[in-house]
């Protein structure tokens, strides 16, 4: 026992070590897929599809039956009541085996369109495991941004705060104004319902991204820190049309082979079908063993007035392979556009994001500046609580900044069929 508990004592340990990592953007979205969500019902899709394979497949084989049954058939004086009836008793126990030859196409086409459906519900898999891998990576770095946003909140709120002391103690000095004290009072309140509805953005937006795995929604989650990260990883170059590999396409080519196989099917309608079986059993005027027998019986069935419906019905289907061929048409030019848009909004907002740093740090002195020169009695305090406006409006865009950039990456993966 206390071996055992000795072994595990290590084990222990490296699962609460990795308890109290942080989360990454690749954890969270393991976590998203473990949980019931729509990707989970499109596996259970693509499993039900895939039984419906070996359903159809089963139309190839023998199908199998026993009959059994006694009938009792009251003869007039002069004649038999039933002419297929030769004795007042019938007695009937009969095992057969029917195979049908799918001499028209018809269990064949239906097979096709069983593994196009499984093809089709598998792709669907891949589409809702990419939808939510998006949706995940969106709401992991809003909340590093309404974190940011916050914490850029709270130290503007702190900056004000020092201001406002200082300010009043060159009011009471008679060094200030009392206009300075009302300009330094204010920016502390401005920047007071910044930081609470900061503060309720961030809370927000960890609800939505622990919402994909947990209920306990409103615990904080600890993420890693990766948002700047996103824009120093080099983009993925892709050869042209690299949006063709995008899975709706595979979908269009299954769709349009679907249609075709339900247009095969519904023309052997028109087909001559043979159907074999095979009896062996009791059918006579008496129970016994002895009057047992067999027959091999082979049926033919012509159609003869199905032939303007099933011709419609394959018509039908014809026209609705044909209409997927001008949606796969059209949705290239969309996928296209997408694909373009995303590579030059990615490329436009890498330099928007070298752009808005510069700024950040810009304001940044242009505020220490500030506080020198109003110190010094050279400079009024509303330079000061500009230079605070202006430093926190830099710091907030550069973080949105890193934001649509991490989404125009999102968003290009996508388009690139990534």
């Amino acid at each position: 026992m206390l071996k055992s508990f000795i072994c595990l004592i290590p084990f222990a340990a490296s699962v609460f070590g990795q308890q109290s990592k942080p989360l990454t953007l690749a954890d969270c979205i393991r976590l998203a897929n473990a949980a019931p969500n729509a990707v989970i019902l499109a596996r259970q899709e693509a499993r039900i599809a895939a039984l419906g394979v070996t359903a159809t497949r089963s139309a190839f084989l023998p199908h199998a039956g026993l009959t059994a049954g006694a009938i009792y058939n009251s003869p007039r004086a002069d004649r038999q009541a039933f002419v297929s009836f030769n004795g007042s008793h019938e007695y009937i126990t009969l095992a057969g085996v029917a195979l049908e030859l799918d001499t028209s196409g018809r269990l064949r086409a239906a097979y096709a369109r069983a593994k196009v459906d499984r093809d089709t519900a598998e792709i669907g898999v891949r589409i809702s495991e990419r939808d939510l891998r998006r949706a995940v990576t969106a709401s992991f770095y809003r909340v590093l941004t309404t974190r940011k946003l916050a914490d850029s909140a709270q130290a503007m709120l702190t900056e004000a705060l020092a201001f406002e002391v200082r300010v009043k103690a060159l009011f009471g000095g008679g060094e200030a104004a009392q206009a300075d004290v009302v300009k330094a009072s204010a920016q502390v309140a401005a920047f007071d319902q910044l930081k609470r509805a900061a503060d309720l953005d961030a809370r927000l937006a960890n609800q939505e991204l622990a919402s994909y795995w947990t209920a306990d929604v409103d615990t904080a989650l600890d993420l890693e820190d990766s948002l700047a990260q996103a824009v120093t990883e080099p983009s993925p170059a892709d050869a042209s049309g690299a949006f063709l590999r995008r899975p709706e396409f595979r979908i269009f080519d299954l769709q349009k082979t679907g249609f075709t196989l339900d247009a095969r099917r519904e023309r052997a309608a028109l087909l001559p079908q043979i159907t074999l079986g095979y009896q062996f059993g009791i059918d006579a005027n008496r129970y016994s063993w002895r009057e047992r027998g067999s027959a091999v019986v082979a049926s033919l069935n012509v159609p003869v007035f199905d032939w303007f419906r099933a011709r419609s019905l394959s018509q039908q289907f014809a026209a609705r392979a044909l209409q997927i061929d001008n949606t796969r048409k059209v949705s290239e030019r969309v996928f296209s556009r997408e694909y373009e848009s995303a590579k030059a909004r990615l490329d436009s907002i890498q330099r928007q994001v070298e752009t808005a740093g510069t700024q950040t740090r810009l304001f940044e002195q242009n505020l220490a500046l500030s506080r020198v020169r109003y110190e010094g009695g050279e400079g009024p305090a509303l330079d000061v609580v500009l230079a605070q406006n202006q430093l926190q409006q830099a710091r907030a865009n550069y973080v949105n900044t890193l934001f649509l950039y991490a989404n125009a990456r999102a968003d290009l993966e996508v388009a690139a069929g990534r």
